[in-house]
Formats: structure tokens, sequence, C-alpha cells
């Protein structure tokens, strides 16, 4: 395992600093230009497992919406086609699960944004695993760069949250993801190992857990990783987990990629072999645009 880090993080080597007054924007697009020619080096420990896996599309509404944006957005994703052989899941902030569920087809299951670590009781602010099953939720959203880094949470509460949601009857999204100044240090690969390793030692079943890879410095900032950043990141995850999980955890667990997704670049996304879906932020709140994202399933199918 030293050895493929060691191996993949060199590639990250020799990127330029920023100077004090360049714009994050303009940082990240320096960044950005000098990954855009890059490629998973052939030959490198790391082997690409094809996966056959449903896609999944979630959708993340984070903390936006009033109850007539909602309706609206409910409306068009009841009016959307969708792909049969896609897993849709939305989530709502906690206020509005409850009318989400109660006026949405049942095509799109719910997820939560969070939940508390264990049962509930005396935490002021917090909803329980169980609350959420009471109004339907099937799904929680576990792990999110909002919730490590401005937040607060780290690996292991994390791994705790996901252990006694699934011990409850919850699937689980589990988020992962590195910062800029991280995948800048050739570090990506460390950190989303740690944060999968935590994942790891605490929950006792990946049958109902689906991996969200987020690089953070694409979340919110209109940038997206190339396919093939993405890609050579999703194989990694997916050879950890056969390393140190098992090879049938590694085929069978659904990892997505999330990170300024939407309507113009989920198709080349959805091509890559490693990626089995997304995980959506501000793109989810369109409702005919989610619709696109959850349909280029087909352009799997055509790559495949």
């Amino acid at each position: 395992m030293a050895s493929m880090v060691s191996t993949n993080c060199a590639q990250f080597s020799g990127l330029r600093r920023s100077s004090p007054t360049q714009s994050f924007s303009q940082h990240v697009n320096s960044h950005l230009r000098l990954f855009s020619s890059r490629r998973p080096r052939r030959g490198s420990s790391v082997v690409a497992m094809a996966s056959s896996n449903k896609f999944f599309v979630g959708g993340n509404w984070k903390c936006n919406g009033t109850k007539e944006s909602i309706t609206k957005l409910v409306s068009d994703l009841n009016d959307a086609k969708l792909e049969a052989d896609v897993d849709v899941v939305v989530a709502p902030p906690f206020v509005y699960i409850d009318q989400v569920k109660n006026s949405l087809t049942d095509r799109i299951e719910i997820a939560a944004q969070n939940s508390w670590v264990g049962k509930g009781g005396a935490f002021t602010g917090e909803i329980s695993v169980e609350q959420l099953k009471d109004i339907g939720c099937k799904w929680v959203v576990l792990g999110h760069s909002e919730r490590r880094h401005v937040i607060g949470e780290d690996d292991q509460f994390i791994g705790k949250k996901a252990a006694y949601a699934l011990s409850e009857g919850l699937g689980v999204i589990a988020c992962i993801g590195e910062q800029l100044q991280e995948r800048e240090a050739g570090k990506t690969f460390d950190v989303c190992f740690q944060q999968l390793k935590a994942y790891a030692d605490a929950i006792p079943s990946w049958d109902n857990v689906v991996i969200a890879y987020e690089p953070v410095w694409a979340i919110g900032t209109g940038k997206v990783a190339t396919p093939e950043q993405a890609q050579e990141v999703h194989a990694a995850l997916r050879d950890w987990l056969k390393n140190n999980v098992s090879a049938d955890v590694a085929t069978k667990t659904r990892i997505i990629y999330g990170g300024s997704v939407n309507g113009s670049n989920c198709a080349e996304l959805a091509k890559q072999e490693d990626i089995d879906g997304f995980l959506v932020g501000g793109a989810s709140l369109k409702g005919p645009e989610f619709a696109t994202i959850v349909n280029s399933v087909t352009s799997k199918k055509v790559a495949a």
C-alpha cells in the first residue's frame, strides 16, 4: 500500500504555488490547467476494476429552499422522465423532508443531510436516525466536507455516525475528499484513504454504503475534476477496498463523484469505468438539469 501511495502521489508533485494576491478562482484555474493533461500512469499499482454496479445519483439540496421553491422543484422532478436503472435520492433540508416525502414520486427516495451519532435524547438541535426513519428517510449523507471543515466533525466521529445509521437500517452516503492544498501537496490518496479507513474501522458491513468522492476544491466552485482525475481516484479507492476490506466489497460498493457536477459535464464523467454515479449539489436544485444528470447513465451504457 505504501508503494501505491508514493507512486500515485508522485503524479501530484511540482505544482506552482499561488501568490498572496492571486484569487481563489485564479488559483484553482492554474491548478487545473496543470492537471488537465495528466493521465493515470500505465503500469502503476492501481489497477482499474471495471464496475457494473447500478448507477446512483443523489441530490444534496444543502441549506437551500423555501416551501414555494421546493414545491416547484418537486413538481419538476415528478414530471421528469428518468431512466429506470438508476437509484435516485434527494436530500432536502430537515424542515422540508416531510413536505417532500408527501409530494414526491416514490421513484425517488429521501435522504437526510446528517444524523446524530446515537439514539435520540437530550441533544439540542440534533436529529436522530430513528426520527429520520419515522418520516420515511431511506438514506443519510455523512462526512460531507462542509460537516468536516465548517462544522468540525472528525473522521472517527463520522465513522461512528455511519455505524449507528447502518445498524438502524438507513443507507449511508459516505463522503470523502481532499482540500486544494492537500491535492497540491500530493496528499490526495493519503487523505482519502485515511477518511475511508475511519468508515472501515467502524462499520460492520458495506452492503448499504455508497462512497461519494468529492474533492473539496471542486464543491460549489464551478471547478470540476477532469474525468481522468476523477477516475484515477475512484480506481485507487476501489483498490484500497480490495486490499483492506475484501475483493467482494471493492467490486460491489458504488463509488460516486461529486463536485460541481452539472448537465454539461455529467456524460463524460459517467463514461469512466469506476464512476458509479454522482452526488449533486447546486444542479440538483434545478429539476430538468438533475434529470439530465440522472439520465447520463446512458453514456455509461455506451462506454461499456
